[in-house]
């Protein structure tokens, strides 16, 4: 008996010991495959901005305060919708080594079909700086004080400034956008603190689909446009593959994993900020301020409301929203120019004309007086009628298994992207159909 009893408590202490070896191997796997994550992070948190930039204040605020919660039903699907296809970008760029404008570009072949397409991108990526750059003229104007005139010409300079100072490392630039993102999340997770928006609501509209009126469809297609944006759907595919090392198939498996598990995780996090700028402005304007005209009069009308931390931390975030996707609209119209014309553009003269193109004809519209909020709005709105540009190419190019190989989308993947093509197409015809309607 006393052998056998020997042999069981040395039985158990193998099994406990190999039980303890096994968790440490399983929690050293899973330290190594955070840290995996950590170093690849990056492109979904740079193309995140698309959910978080100054056109989504100037929709969602109109569609807040105008129509309470009831437009949150669009802001869920277009993040939804947007995840899907920055997932089919990324993963685009990861299995062939190519951005999709260069892959657009071999696939166009002639010029005479090549130019036109690039001089609409290029026109995608200029609605997009509008509204980014307009964005920064405001939160400048009223943090500081700035005089519009003066805001508009410092707010050209932010861009410039800042991949001056990344162009050597990369890398330094993705953490940046660590610290723009928290900002904007953090800034937004205090305003809906003190607004006390009501869940009930929130939860019913975030299910129920409801259009009141004409405008309430211009306001949802903006949302739309602000959110999958095409300069983003561009440029993801062009960080993704710089990600690539030794382009061997199985470090584009690795890669392909680590892209879903970030675009997942911090796309669901932006699509939360991009709910919450709605849910903000219906909790604290639909009931007594729903003709808020401007991003000037939210903030105005949030100091009396709630205090100046309120209106002092909303500015923040919109400068820090202003800035950030600055630089990824000119990133985006840099991955453009190059991977279209087949050509390699000067870095700064690129970043100068991007940044200015914008500034003339925004600063002559603020001076004549027009509504900055219209003006975004209306951004937004060309931004979605442009989606199609490369949202098409895309999905058709991840269901070739030609281009992508054993990454090819399952057909499942496809069904679901075609669903949502069908959907953003819907909405556009719609809004030409009935703004054109004598």
């Amino acid at each position: 008996m006393l052998a056998w009893g020997n042999f069981y408590k040395l039985t158990e202490f193998y099994y406990i010991c190999k039980s303890i070896m096994l968790s440490q191997k399983y929690f050293l796997a899973k330290k190594q495959s955070l840290l995996r994550l950590f170093l690849y992070t990056g492109p979904a948190l740079i193309v995140s901005m698309a959910y978080m930039d100054p056109g989504n204040y100037g929709t969602d605020i109109a569609g807040g305060a105008s129509y309470n919660y009831s437009l949150l039903w669009v802001v869920w699907l277009s993040s939804a919708m947007a995840m899907m296809l920055q997932y089919l970008s990324g993963k685009l760029g990861i299995a062939t080594g190519k951005s999709l404008p260069e892959i657009m570009r071999e696939k166009l072949k002639k010029k005479i079909l090549i130019m036109p397409y690039w001089l609409a991108a290029e026109a995608a990526a200029a609605a997009t700086d509008l509204a980014e750059y307009l964005g920064t003229v405001i939160a400048l104007n009223l943090l500081f004080g700035i005089p519009l005139i003066y805001a508009a010409i410092f707010g050209a300079l932010d861009v410039i400034l800042i991949l001056g100072l990344t162009t050597r490392k990369f890398r330094i630039l993705e953490r940046m956008f660590i610290l723009f993102v928290s900002i904007i999340g953090f800034g937004f997770l205090y305003e809906i603190f003190i607004t006390k928006p009501d869940p009930s609501a929130i939860l019913y509209h975030s299910f129920v689909p409801i259009l009141a009126n004409s405008n309430a469809l211009l306001i949802s297609v903006g949302i739309i446009g602000a959110t999958v944006m095409p300069h983003a759907l561009f440029v993801h595919s062009w960080l993704t593959k710089n990600k690539i090392k030794d382009k061997s198939i199985q470090e584009k498996r690795t890669l392909r994993k680590l892209h879903l598990t970030e675009t997942v995780g911090i796309l669901t996090i932006a699509g939360m900020v991009n709910a919450a700028i709605m849910i903000i402005a219906a909790a604290a304007f639909h009931a007594h301020f729903s003709n808020i005209a401007s991003i000037s009069d939210a903030y105005k009308t949030l100091i009396p409301l709630f205090g100046l931390g309120a209106g002092t931390v909303f500015i923040i975030t919109l400068l820090a929203s202003g800035i950030s996707s600055s630089v990824v609209g000119t990133l985006a119209g840099q991955t453009i120019m190059e991977g279209l014309l087949g050509m390699k553009v000067n870095v700064w003269l690129r970043r100068i004309v991007t940044r200015f193109i914008n500034v003339i004809p925004t600063t002559i519209a603020l001076l004549l007086g027009f509504d900055p909020l219209s003006i975004l709005v209306y951004s937004q709105v060309i931004l979605s009628l442009m989606i199609p540009l490369p949202m098409i190419p895309l999905v058709l190019l991840t269901r070739n298994k030609a281009v992508m190989g054993e990454f090819v989308n399952r057909n499942i993947t496809t069904i679901i992207s075609v669903v949502f093509v069908g959907i953003i197409l819907a909405f556009n015809s719609y809004l030409i159909a009935t703004t054109i309607k004598p």
